[in-house]
C-alpha cells in the first residue's frame, strides 16, 4: 500500500506533505488568532517544532501521511493528516479482497486552519481531496472523523460534510483542557461516498 508522502492539489487548495521548512509558518498560525481553536488540538507556538517532528516521525513509520493545507499561492494556512490507517483482520477466508494492495479504513483528523481560512472553499476543497484519496486510492470501507463533544464548530463543520454521527463516545481520549473528553465520532462509509462527493463538488461550484 502506498502510504507515502504525496501532494493533493485543488482549485482552492493545495495539500502538500509536512516538512521541517514549514515550522515557521505554523509557528506563525499558531501564534494566532486562536479564537476558534478553544476545543482544537493545536500547539502552542512554541510546540510546533515538537509537534511537526512528531508528525515525521509517524510519516516514517507510515502510521500517517501529514500535509499542511496551503492556498494556490502557496500559503501556509493549516495542517491535517490521514492516519490510524487500517487493514482488517478478516475470519480465515473471507477477506474480500485477499492480497491486494489496499486499506479497510482510515481517519482524518489533527486538522487546524487559520481563522480566515475556516468555513471557505479551502476546508471543503481539503477534505474533498483527503476523502478522494481514502476511498479512490486506498480504497476504504470507512473512514472516521472525530471532534470533542463541546467543539460545535467542528461538529457543524464535520455534519456539512455529511458525515454520520455514530456516537458519543464517554471519557475517550485526553482533551485541550487537560480532562478525559467525549468525542463525538462520525464516519463516512465506502458506498455513502459517491453522493457526499458530488454534493461536494456541487458546493465548490
Amino acid at each position: 500500500m502506498p502510504i507515502e508522502p504525496l501532494a493533493l492539489q485543488g482549485r482552492f487548495v493545495l495539500l502538500r506533505p509536512l516538512a521541517r521548512v514549514d515550522v515557521p509558518a505554523l509557528r506563525a498560525l499558531a501564534a494566532g488568532p486562536r479564537g476558534t481553536f478553544e476545543w482544537a488540538l493545536v500547539p502552542a507556538p512554541e510546540q510546533v517544532e515538537r509537534y511537526v517532528e512528531s508528525a515525521l516521525a509517524q510519516m516514517v513509520r507510515r502510521a500517517a501521511v501529514v500535509f499542511v493545507i496551503c492556498l494556490p499561492s502557496g500559503e501556509v494556512v493549516g495542517c491535517t493528516r490521514l492516519f490510524d490507517l487500517q487493514r482488517w483482520e478478516w475470519p480465515e477466508g473471507k477477506d474480500p479482497r485477499p492480497g491486494q494492495d489496499v486499506l479497510d479504513a482510515a481517519e482524518i483528523g489533527y486538522t487546524w486552519l487559520a481563522e480566515r481560512a475556516q468555513r471557505t472553499a479551502v476546508n471543503t476543497e481539503a477534505k474533498l481531496l483527503l476523502l478522494r484519496h481514502a476511498f479512490g486510492t486506498w480504497r476504504c470501507f470507512q473512514v472516521t472523523l472525530k471532534t470533542d463533544e463541546r467543539n460545535a464548530r467542528s461538529r457543524r463543520a464535520i455534519e456539512r460534510l455529511g458525515a454520520h454521527l455514530d456516537g458519543i463516545l464517554r471519557s475517550f481520549q485526553p482533551a485541550v483542557d487537560g480532562r478525559p473528553r467525549n468525542t463525538a465520532y462520525y464516519t463516512i462509509l465506502d458506498h455513502e461516498w459517491p453522493q457526499i462527493e458530488l454534493r461536494l463538488q456541487a458546493k465548490l461550484g
